[in-house]
């Protein structure tokens, strides 16, 4: 596979611990994809969800060109702008495959001890072990009446 191997096996979800310094360390089986496709340079930022997105840098220099071009006379592509551009961190693995959170990021998300790191094909989702399962329970309960399947969904099938 080489040095030109694409991330699109970020899947599932790996309870991890976050230690004194802020550090997570990322699952073995990601390293590897990791320090190919982007030589451990990552970038972190905040999410509408309560969660952080971890991106590899070239994954997140795509989504980063595409909000700058988007027209920023609009308030709501403003404020999207503001908050994923302007919360982006750079971040890198170290030898031992741990990654800083630098600590404004942690605060938004309220990360605390114990993170889920959650596989989204191209990039990851850190989220605070409790906050995770209270949101992953609602998502499970949910009712399918309580808001209509958008039309991309409803055409989908598993």
């Amino acid at each position: 596979m080489g040095a030109e191997r694409e991330p699109g096996s970020f899947r599932g979800v790996n309870v991890l611990s976050l230690d004194a310094k802020g550090r997570i360390v990322i699952p073995t089986r990601y390293r590897s994809i990791l320090s190919e496709y982007c030589q451990g340079r990552v970038v972190i930022t905040v999410d509408s969800d309560p969660c952080l997105l971890l991106y590899p840098l070239p994954e997140w220099e795509k989504i980063q060109q595409a909000l700058i071009s988007l027209p920023n006379l609009d308030l709501q592509t403003r404020q999207l702008q503001r908050l994923l551009l302007g919360y982006a961190s750079d971040c890198e693995m170290d030898g031992h495959g741990r990654i800083l959170l630098p600590p404004a990021l942690r605060g938004v998300a309220r990360l605390e001890k114990r993170i889920c790191l959650i596989g989204q094909g191209n990039k990851f989702e850190l989220w605070d072990e409790q906050t995770w399962d209270e949101f992953r329970a609602k998502l499970l309960a949910r009712n399918e009446h309580e808001q209509p399947l958008s039309e991309q969904l409803r055409s989908f099938s598993l």
